[in-house]
């Protein structure tokens, strides 16, 4: 055999001996492909048993699908939650261009014409955020309300005011838009409110005769509808709630002076029977959600008060009285006189609210001052105020005699004949006792009044 014939042979034999081994080779590999492709279909349905004992065939990749586009979507809500935050800051920076806090001190060095664009306002406290509470006061913008405001901004909290502005008034708080711990809501309560909050005072009603006789179904809704919406508030974001009530429950009281156990003695279809029940059911209800769904709440029967921001003309005794003297008009007494009040003045109401809301004390409590004198004597201490104060006052106008500045009328019906709080429980529980004298509180509301009658007149 030849050598070239040798050669030939081995090349042949090498030849078909790789082409078996890569037909095998092949095979293999295919096999395994058909074998993989046949295990992720087997594990692409998983059966699982639900908690029924029934059978369910689910789709893994559906499964995993649902997963990625789950995780895609937490994603994108943490970053538009993180843009939020941004636009967030950037107000923030750009409210603080235009928004400084000064000591009254310091408030005569910013009027030149390059501060005219920003607004000033006192200094308020800085509570770290631990002690800083979000609190809503209903009818914020109204007399007590507004006056609560400053209170609670000055303590250094964030305060949600809400007010629909049928009695509130938007100058007793027009002092603190645009500080950044204040915000306005104009809201109707007898609607349900969204927010979240620590604290709620409800102090949302028409306080005056006038005002609640005007539209008494109004005032019946604001005070049974009202009161249901901002307890359900505070069940929902659990809250703490004070609602504030009335001396007026306690109606032509047959005891004196009236403690907080006594049931009152209420007309209930009578012209102010629309504010008495109404304040008498916001009570009931108060206490029926404290039972039932164990609501942290607080109730002030509040007495008769008086202080600056109050209507000239909102029928309250002490109001007519100044409004009538500073314009030599005479007092108007319903009556003979000599039905008794007694006065607080507004600071010293501020002062309780604050102290029953931070106590433990969830029964009613008489916030009011004790000191009682009759009708007749409150003008002719009004009419010796202001007339001496006067200096424009001639001879003949000042109230030598002071039957000739009083014009009595006849009584009004259902109006009570003495009214006197008894504030044992609100001076052993919370320490307090008011300290502002009849003369001082009068002194400054006149001083307010005779300031907004000069501005009425462009004065």
């Amino acid at each position: 055999m030849t050598l070239p014939r040798i050669f030939y042979i081995l090349f042949l034999f090498v030849f078909f001996t790789l082409t078996i081994i890569f037909t095998n080779y092949h095979n293999l590999s295919s096999s395994k492909q058909d074998d993989d492709d046949q295990q992720r279909e087997r594990y692409k349905y998983e059966v699982i048993n639900d908690n029924n004992n029934n059978f369910v065939v689910v789709n893994n990749q559906q499964q995993q699908q649902q997963q990625n586009n789950n995780t895609k979507l937490f994603m994108t809500i943490e970053k538009l939650q993180n843009e939020i935050e941004q636009l967030r800051s950037r107000l923030e920076m750009i409210e603080s261009k235009n928004v400084v806090v000064v000591d009254d001190d310091q408030r005569n060095r910013h009027s030149d014409k390059s501060s005219s664009n920003r607004k000033y306002f006192q200094k308020t406290k800085s509570l770290p955020y631990s002690e800083k509470k979000r609190i809503l006061i209903t009818g914020g913008a109204g007399f007590v309300g507004s006056h609560l405001l400053d209170r609670l901004l000055f303590d250094g909290h964030e305060v949600i005011v809400a007010d629909n502005f049928y009695t509130g008034r938007r100058s007793n708080i027009e002092h603190w838009f645009g500080h950044p711990n204040f915000e306005l809501l104009h809201h109707d309560i007898v609607n349900p409110l969204y927010v979240e909050v620590d604290e709620i005072y409800h102090l949302a009603s028409p306080a005056s005769p006038p005002h609640y006789m005007m539209n008494a179904v109004k005032t019946i809704k604001t005070n049974t509808m009202g009161t249901i919406n901002m307890l359900g508030l505070a069940k929902r974001v659990g809250a703490r709630i004070l609602v504030a009530s009335t001396s007026e429950i306690y109606g032509d009281p047959s005891v004196h002076p009236q403690s907080e156990s006594y049931w009152g003695n209420v007309n209930p279809i009578g012209p102010r029977s629309c504010y008495d029940e109404g304040k008498r059911v916001a009570e009931a209800l108060t206490y029926a959600y404290a039972k039932q769904e164990n609501l942290n709440v607080r109730v002030a029967r509040i007495f008769n008060t008086y202080g600056p921001r109050m209507h000239a003309n909102d029928g309250r005794v002490v109001s007519n009285f100044i409004s009538q003297a500073i314009q030599h008009k005479p007092l108007t007494i319903y009556g003979n006189g000599n039905q008794t009040r007694s006065f607080q003045y507004i600071s010293d109401l501020i002062e309780g609210l604050v102290r029953l809301m931070n106590s433990n004390y969830s029964q009613p409590i008489n916030l009011g001052n004790p000191d009682e004198l009759t009708i007749e004597n409150l003008a002719k201490i009004i009419l010796n105020l202001v007339h001496s104060d006067n200096q424009n006052d001639s001879k003949e106008q000042q109230p030598d005699n002071h039957h000739k500045y009083i014009d009595y009328q006849s009584a009004k019906q259902d109006d009570p004949r003495r009214r006197r709080p008894d504030i044992n429980l609100a001076n052993s529980i919370l320490n307090w006792y008011p300290n502002i004298t009849l003369i001082d509180g009068l002194s400054k509301t006149i001083d307010y009044f005779r300031f907004e009658l000069k501005r009425s007149l462009g004065g």
